[in-house]
């Protein structure tokens, strides 16, 4: 059942990228989700962690999210580019990730890399180094607003 909601997802997402429904494109697409699928089975095996398709609601409530967190990024980084003033403050720190759930953690590495003006450099253990542009985007990933969100949205026991 995993593999075929994986198989239903991939063909669905070749479908609405390619736009076009032509013999040679839909086994293009065929081949291209058989591969996928083959390299999935292969993982499942080695790793013995199978990666579930959550359900979508959790990716509703965290993408509209996700998503004006980066305009918002987007925005002041530009300004901060543009802006003939030295108010860029490279900063690299490690943040503590200990209270998000581990099936979560590279999502929130992600995420800040998503984030303009900041880049997930390591995630070891309980820590995440993290680059940012500014000293201030580090300030806010320690005050913890997308941790809250990610832990509340991905919690372990769902």
């Amino acid at each position: 059942m995993h593999i075929t909601k994986w198989a239903i997802l991939l063909s669905i997402f070749w479908l609405l990228l390619s736009g076009m429904i032509e013999p040679l494109l839909l086994s293009f697409g065929a081949v291209s989700v058989a591969v996928v699928l083959l390299i999935l089975k292969r993982m499942d095996e080695v790793d013995q962690e199978r990666q579930q398709i959550g359900t979508g609601l959790r990716l509703i409530r965290y993408l509209p999210w996700l998503i004006v967190q980066i305009i918002r990024s987007s925005v002041q980084v530009t300004k901060l580019i543009w802006s003939s003033s030295g108010s860029v403050s490279p900063s690299l720190a490690i943040i503590n990730v200990k209270n998000i759930p581990l099936s979560s953690r590279t999502l929130y590495a992600n995420s800040i890399t998503l984030t303009p003006g900041t880049l997930s450099v390591d995630l070891v253990g309980d820590e995440l180094t993290v680059h940012a542009l500014q000293k201030s985007s580090i300030d806010e990933l320690e005050r913890g607003k997308m941790e809250k969100k990610i832990t509340a949205i991905w919690k372990e026991n769902d």
